[in-house]
């Protein structure tokens, strides 16, 4: 297989989950990494050959260029023979996306909190907004604790979105003591954090 480039950060959430799929799945070695610097507010040339949309991840690949983690960590579960980490039929299958549209929307939300805490300057910041946001990632949590026995087993697209997710509140909203209302989360979570795909895409402090 020829060498992928994958364009990212490492504080990425989104670019996490496509690390520990390309971990998970044996293709981090075909895949070359370029660590790209961008914002909502300072685009990235590199990136935007790549992607029209002008986001990380991005993926070059055979010749054709793959945008939103969903679909490069698609893409790559394609490309390999180990187990699939996107079940490919049945209810096992409807469980991971379900798990993964949850995992993205908590991140969705957490950026959006994020880049009206961090970028937006603050004479204009909407505190309403932010409080908004903060309760779409509440019931995202509320949900998962609920539902805790369905993340266990082997990794799947589903759980590595949600590790990635818990990950980055611990990352830029530490203050949010998430785990406090939630233990049996906590418990899954301090167990999936130690698989060596997770420990090698922690990102870096900052």
């Amino acid at each position: 297989m020829a060498k992928m480039t994958l364009y990212y950060s490492p504080a990425s959430p989104y670019a996490r989950k496509v690390r520990v799929v390309a971990l998970e799945s044996g293709l981090d070695k075909k895949i070359e990494p370029v660590n790209v610097a961008l914002t909502p507010v300072m685009p990235n040339a590199d990136v935007d050959k790549h992607n029209p949309i002008g986001k990380i991840p991005a993926l070059s690949a055979k010749g054709m260029d793959l945008f939103d983690s969903p679909v490069i960590c698609e893409y790559l579960d394609s490309q390999h023979k180990r187990r699939k980490l996107l079940p490919r039929k049945g209810r096992d299958r409807w469980v991971a996306l379900r798990q993964q549209a949850m995992g993205d929307g908590l991140l969705d939300a957490a950026l959006l909190a994020r880049y009206e805490s961090f970028l937006r300057p603050e004479e204009k910041r909407w505190p309403d907004w932010s409080k908004g946001q903060m309760k779409k990632i509440d019931g995202v949590l509320d949900q998962l604790e609920a539902e805790v026995k369905s993340l266990k087993g082997k990794p799947t697209i589903g759980t590595i979105t949600i590790g990635c997710a818990l990950g980055y509140l611990d990352y830029r909203f530490s203050s949010h003591d998430w785990r406090a209302k939630r233990p049996k989360l906590a418990k899954w979570f301090a167990a999936f954090a130690k698989l060596p795909s997770m420990k090698a895409t922690v990102p870096p402090p900052g």
